[in-house]
């Protein structure tokens, strides 16, 4: 005899196991490297709505050394076909960002780290693929994201100190990146530095490059590992050793100053 509270409570439960949202998560080498076969061909080729949430991402992971600390994640996960790939700076955004990828329809990847950080973000809102500035200026664009977004506001506030005027942007959202605030300042100040905890190669620094070689072509300084696994140690020490400081960010912005002077003059 057919049963419609069997066939209604069996319905439902199939329609609730559809509506939930897959969340992945475990360290950043493991979570892209390891898997990135089934990332491709089950998540992005289908385009199913699934959330890779990993941490422990870049050298701040610290003392587990190179074998964890993934340092090409970035690129491997922006090159597939229809990936969001976020990058938040603080506690405080990767909480927002979590919130907004849960409402979001589509593969995602967020990606952040392990050290405790300062929380500087308390006051903002967050919206994927929308850039946020925490300064305006005229002289030079610092783009930064993750960790090194503070390390770029330490070098802001010295670079503002020598009387260079500091443009900097919070790009949190690596792909779909956000080309019209990056063209509208690169527009004004002619010349950027990135600032990253990735590999130059193929991270934020390459997306920033690509939207001004295709517009506005630029001088730009990419601050970021170069072409090199990590090694084990602190994250502070390993912060500077790699060149990732606020020291090395200002360093950048006053060497692509230099190249900027010539690179008006040629054009003129």
């Amino acid at each position: 005899m057919w049963n419609f509270r069997s066939q209604y409570d069996g319905n439902r439960r199939r329609l609730n196991h559809r509506r939930k949202i897959p969340f992945t998560t475990t360290f950043a080498n493991f979570s892209t490297g390891r898997v990135y076969d089934q990332i491709r061909q089950s998540i992005a080729y289908s385009g199913k709505n699934v959330k890779i949430c990993a941490s422990h991402a870049g050298l701040t992971l610290g003392e587990d050394g190179a074998t964890h600390q993934i340092l090409e994640d970035i690129g491997m996960m922006k090159m597939l076909p229809g990936m969001t790939v976020i990058v938040p700076c603080d506690y405080q955004q990767t909480k927002l960002a979590t919130l907004a990828i849960t409402d979001y329809n589509g593969p995602v990847y967020l990606r952040f780290g392990r050290p405790v950080w300062p929380i500087f973000t308390d006051k903002m809102d967050f919206q994927i693929g929308k850039a946020q500035f925490f300064s305006e200026g005229k002289d030079i664009s610092i783009f930064a994201c993750g960790h090194l977004v503070w390390k770029a506001i330490e070098a802001a506030k010295v670079l503002e100190e020598k009387g260079i005027s500091v443009e900097l942007i919070n790009i949190h959202t690596i792909k779909p990146i956000d080309t019209a605030s990056i063209l509208r300042s690169i527009q004004k100040t002619r010349c950027a530095v990135t600032a990253e905890e990735h590999n130059i190669i193929g991270g934020l620094g390459d997306s920033i490059a690509q939207v001004a070689a295709s517009h506005f072509p630029i001088p730009i300084e990419y601050v970021g590992t170069k072409d090199t696994f990590g090694e084990s140690g602190t994250p502070d020490q390993l912060l500077k050793k790699y060149g990732l400081e606020s020291s090395d960010i200002a360093s950048a912005a006053e060497k692509v100053l230099t190249r900027k002077k010539s690179f008006v003059n040629s054009m003129a």
